[in-house]
């Protein structure tokens, strides 16, 4: 029988899921029907019980629901917990495992799309919120030199580091500072550049110093487009390398897909079967 799992959001009718977990379905030969769920605002829970008794074997979670999911899950991964945002379902024996998959998609595509390597770097994280929280464990298990969470709210980015700090190598490995604080917080240029914040999604540029960036310098924003982000087009100006986020939705729905099938499929084709669509 073909196995049934889906992307729950609202809205969700934008979600790319369906076509990324169709082609990996294609290339490992697996049995499945993945499709969009849209939930109401208020309703995740129940629209989640509903997919169970249906006989779903899993889903993903989009905005605005990865907070609830992680509440409703039985059982969290370690990265899951740190994170506190869910966005991997798994229905099994009776309970819902919560995963983060988010994390691991960026650090999959720095090191294989980017060939880019973490160990020793020094990062800044732009954000403290949802995408931020998510891709802080699977970063320090690379080893970094450091992790820099600039935020608008300081006291957000702090409660952060306090998050991590039993994850952490070395006492102050991970550290806070407002956006304007930036330059004063660690001199750039920094090697890893990571816009976690919503601002590419209104058009314009967080409030980060053109010394963040350098020629060698990897800046990546976690949204996407056919058009570069304000974000990507400050850095490149800077001479920095500059990558959209649909490297990290692909490699992330590659780590989900191995959740649930127990096989990781090859990315590059639908990277850039994907990338053609936009």
């Amino acid at each position: 029988m073909t196995d049934h799992y889906c992307v729950i959001g609202n809205p969700i009718a934008h979600s790319r899921s369906p076509d990324i977990h169709a082609a990996f379905a294609a290339l490992a030969g697996q049995d499945l029907r993945y499709e969009r769920c849209l939930a109401p605002v208020d309703g995740f829970a129940d629209t989640v019980r509903d997919l169970i008794a249906r006989g779903y074997r899993g889903a993903n979670v989009t905005v605005p629901f990865k907070l609830e999911a992680a509440a409703l899950a039985d059982r969290l991964s370690e990265r899951a917990r740190l994170a506190g945002a869910v966005n991997t379902l798994v229905f099994a024996d009776g309970e819902i495992v919560g995963d983060n998959a988010d994390g691991p998609g960026l650090v999959a595509d720095i090191l294989k799309n980017a060939n880019f390597r973490l160990a020793g770097k020094r990062v800044l994280l732009l954000g403290a919120g949802g995408g931020a929280r998510g891709v802080i464990l699977p970063i320090l298990n690379e080893g970094p030199d450091s992790i820099l969470i600039a935020n608008r709210t300081r006291a957000t980015a702090d409660a952060l580091v306090a998050q991590f700090a039993g994850q952490v190598a070395r006492p102050g490995q991970v550290g806070a500072c407002n956006f304007e604080d930036i330059g004063a917080a660690i001199a750039g240029p920094f090697d890893v550049v990571i816009n976690a914040t919503s601002t590419s999604l209104a058009g314009i540029m967080p409030p980060v110093a053109a010394s963040a960036f350098g020629p060698a310098t990897l800046a990546i924003d976690m949204m996407y487009g056919a058009k570069p982000t304000p974000f990507m087009d400050f850095a490149a100006a800077q001479g920095a390398t500059v990558r959209d986020g649909l490297g990290m939705l692909i490699e992330q729905a590659a780590e989900v897909f191995s959740i649930w099938r127990g096989v990781r499929p090859p990315t590059a084709d639908v990277l850039a079967q994907m990338r053609s669509r936009l």
